[in-house]
């Protein structure tokens, strides 16, 4: 194991906000690959180096969280961009569809928040019309675009063979999980599955037609950002209803499933539901399934922030027989062996790496981090000497170098409201942080303690501190540098509340909106004031 310290990554801001947030005039009601141009454009110009974004792999139909996948390589379909597809034009573009799908566009379009399941029919339904003519038109007719289909599709068979065989027969079998799949379906039996390839042929290709166009959308969104780099988010595990699973059901326990144990947050731990990894069978593999989802991220992200880091150095699980709960590999030096034996094939990549490490972390973890290069997390809020007097919080000038300081995370809520639920003492030992201090007048303190609501120049406080750090980058959520109140997820709820928030404007308004343009000339002079 490496036992150099690699320099840090440059002192740079960056924005967090999914993609599903960020819808354009011209979007179906849901943000979409062409919309990150017109997001990267006032990120430029309000300092920012880098936007995080949640995952934007496939999810089920009847999902909305992004950490629920079908697959840990596909894009999810409905983040395409309709007006960029050349069938969509060729068809006419909105102007020729019929009153009924305009009037559903419409109210997508007008929803204030996300509709999913109006923009995934009505995507489908236009997208099963427009791979109809690319099917008779260019793949009947051996075309350049039919040429470059199958170009791509021979570059990326690594993935998208089992992928779109796995999707046009979930879609075939009513979506119910492939562990409910006829015995031969299901055990991948080669008859079986070369007499589903010839029957659903046509579906087959459409999935694979629709990655195609992800993949070219996405690249010129990446070229279109210019030098904002795009960092993406790895989940820890995949669905065990995943094609990676289906595909690879020898590398995956399905008799036990992944979670967190017992800690101050929750008496019983969580159980998320998820398959486990055989780690013993993955490593006499090379970590084969990991290396080509690293390659696979690498080549969509600059970087990207990898979930539940902890969970690749040990991994808890809770078998289904009701025997005892368990870490695997069980012992710490197996444990801290093989987290950097993964962070080493995820960098082998060439992305930038980022390990969101929150939670119950052994000290050996965050060791490993530093002997290996990879930032953690600083998250303001909880950064405090919790075992001193008062827990006072430790000064943002004072994070290591080799870290990421934050103000709240997708699963936080908003500062707004960290702020107002915060007790007088909590917002006392917020406000003696020296560096918080000498940004703010003492009559401003003053009013602060005793006002549970977030004063402007309190939190203009809080985040120029943070643009302060010692953290070699800062990435903050788009609600806290709004002073925002919505929330992106609110962790053991579910309903409409969650994954569903979008910006209050079009995208593609934000470089004109006079509260957007006074904010980016605000941070920006702050990136400048602090070297980002």
């Amino acid at each position: 194991m490496p036992t150099d310290h690699p320099a840090p990554p440059a002192r740079r801001a960056g924005l967090l906000v999914p993609l599903f947030s960020i819808p354009s005039e011209r979007s179906w009601g849901v943000g979409e690959i062409g919309d990150i141009e017109w997001l990267a454009r006032w990120c430029e110009a309000a300092g920012f180096r880098l936007v995080q974004l949640l995952p934007i792999n496939e999810m089920p139909v009847h999902e909305t969280s992004p950490y629920s996948a079908l697959s840990a390589m596909a894009i999810d379909p409905q983040y395409l961009s309709m007006h960029a597809i050349e069938e969509f034009g060729d068809l006419g573009g909105e102007a020729a569809l019929e009153p009924d799908l305009r009037t559903r566009l419409e109210a997508v379009r007008s929803s204030p928040t996300i509709d999913y399941a109006g923009v995934r029919w009505l995507k489908d339904t236009v997208l099963r019309r427009c791979f109809g003519r690319f099917r008779d038109v260019h793949l009947h007719g051996g075309t350049r675009r039919s040429a470059a289909f199958h170009a791509w599709l021979e570059m990326e068979r690594w993935w998208v063979d089992d992928y779109a065989l796995f999707r046009a027969l979930h879609a075939d079998q009513d979506e119910r999980a492939w562990t409910d799949w006829p015995e031969p379906l299901r055990n991948r039996e080669p008859e079986a599955l070369a007499a589903a390839r010839t029957a659903l042929a046509d579906e087959v290709q459409y999935r694979a037609w629709l990655q195609w166009l992800a993949a070219d959308q996405w690249g010129t969104a990446r070229d279109r950002a210019g030098r904002v780099a795009l960092f993406g988010d790895l989940p820890f595990m995949v669905g065990g209803d995943s094609a990676d699973v289906w595909a690879r059901q020898e590398v995956f326990r399905l008799d036990a499933s992944v979670g967190v144990p017992p800690d101050a947050f929750s008496e019983t731990g969580q159980d998320w539901g998820l398959p486990v990894y055989r780690w013993d069978v993955l490593e006499a593999r090379d970590f084969d399934w990991l290396r080509a989802r690293a390659r696979r991220n690498a080549a969509l992200y600059d970087g990207y922030r990898i979930d539940h880091l902890v969970g690749f150095y040990r991994t808890y699980f809770r078998p289904h027989d009701g025997s005892p709960a368990a870490f695997v590999p069980a012992d710490p030096d197996a444990q801290r062996r093989l987290g950097e034996q993964v962070l080493s094939v995820m960098r082998e990549a060439g992305a930038e790496l980022v390990a969101e490490d929150l939670g119950v972390v052994p000290d050996f973890v965050r060791a490993s981090l530093q002997t290996l290069g990879v930032p953690g997390y600083r998250v303001f809020r909880w950064e405090r000497a919790w075992d001193d007097e008062g827990q006072p919080f430790s000064d943002p000038i004072d994070y290591p170098r080799l870290s990421l300081a934050t103000s709240g995370t997708h699963d936080t809520e908003p500062m707004v409201l960290w702020w107002e639920q915060a007790g007088a003492d909590e917002r006392t030992a917020v406000l003696a942080i020296p560096s918080v201090a000498a940004r703010l007048a003492p009559e401003d303190v003053a009013a602060a303690i005793g006002d549970a609501s977030l004063a402007h120049a309190v939190r203009e406080a809080l985040l120029e501190v943070l643009y302060a750090a010692g953290s070699s980058l800062v990435v903050l959520p788009v609600q806290d540098i709004f002073g925002w109140r919505e929330r992106i997820n609110q962790p053991a709820t579910v309903g409409p509340h969650n994954w569903t928030f979008r910006l209050p404007w079009p995208v593609d308004r934000l470089s004109r909106q006079p509260e957007s343009l006074a904010l980016a000339t605000q941070l920006a002079e702050w990136s400048a004031r602090h070297g980002r």
